[in-house]
């Protein structure tokens, strides 16, 4: 069994997040793909996030009819920094020893594992998929081996989608009274609106 993880802030989730979901679960043959919110991201703790209720719902609702995607509160429910590693690690006991995990990571977020923690013991738990971003190059992967044994054999390339699709650009958007219904599924949208997200004067800063 494989299975594909896709993790981020998701403050929101928005048609991006779901077309790389499709295609990663597309290219790769994928049982489900799961969407992991993040609880207090490490490397991102200054900045302002909506709650981890409104967030994990938001997902909810993006995902609601599609059997293959689901969502994990893992993340949400530790206290504290979220690590990937220890994720993984914590996802791998509870499940099947034979299952397959791919992590699904855009080009930006692979160019900085070096400053994940203990990225050499999460390459040996799981494969990364790389999806290129808009403004970003593909990462010097050789590069990152000298410091990453064993890299490049646990990394699979996706040329597609390249959606030019920015959570902080939607915030901008609802903050300035635009509309974001082809940016965020339908469901999002009206959630957004009626929750009244974005729309203070301290706007969150994650993508």
């Amino acid at each position: 069994m494989k299975k594909g993880i896709l993790g981020g802030t998701f403050d929101p989730v928005h048609n991006g997040h779901l077309a790389i979901a499709e295609e990663a679960k597309t290219c790769l043959d994928l049982t489900e793909v799961i969407f992991l919110p993040a609880g207090r991201p490490w490397m991102k703790s200054d900045k302002l996030i909506s709650t981890a209720e409104q967030r994990v719902e938001m997902v909810r609702l993006a995902i609601k009819g599609k059997s293959y995607l689901k969502v994990s509160t893992i993340e949400i429910e530790r206290k504290g920094p979220t690590y990937t590693v220890d994720t993984i690690t914590r996802l791998k006991a509870v499940t099947d020893k034979t299952l397959e995990l791919y992590f699904i990571v855009g080009w930006d977020s692979l160019a900085q594992l070096l400053h994940w923690k203990e990225p050499s013991k999460l390459i040996e738990m799981c494969y990364f998929v790389a999806v290129p971003r808009p403004g970003f190059d593909r990462p010097d992967v050789k590069r990152l081996e000298t410091e990453i044994p064993g890299l490049s054999k646990k990394v699979i390339w996706l040329d597609r989608p390249l959606m030019d699709i920015s959570a902080t650009d939607i915030r901008n958007r609802v903050a300035r009274g635009l509309s974001v219904k082809k940016l965020v599924p339908e469901k999002v949208e009206k959630y957004i609106r009626e929750k009244g997200l974005y729309r203070g004067s301290a706007q969150p800063l994650l993508n």
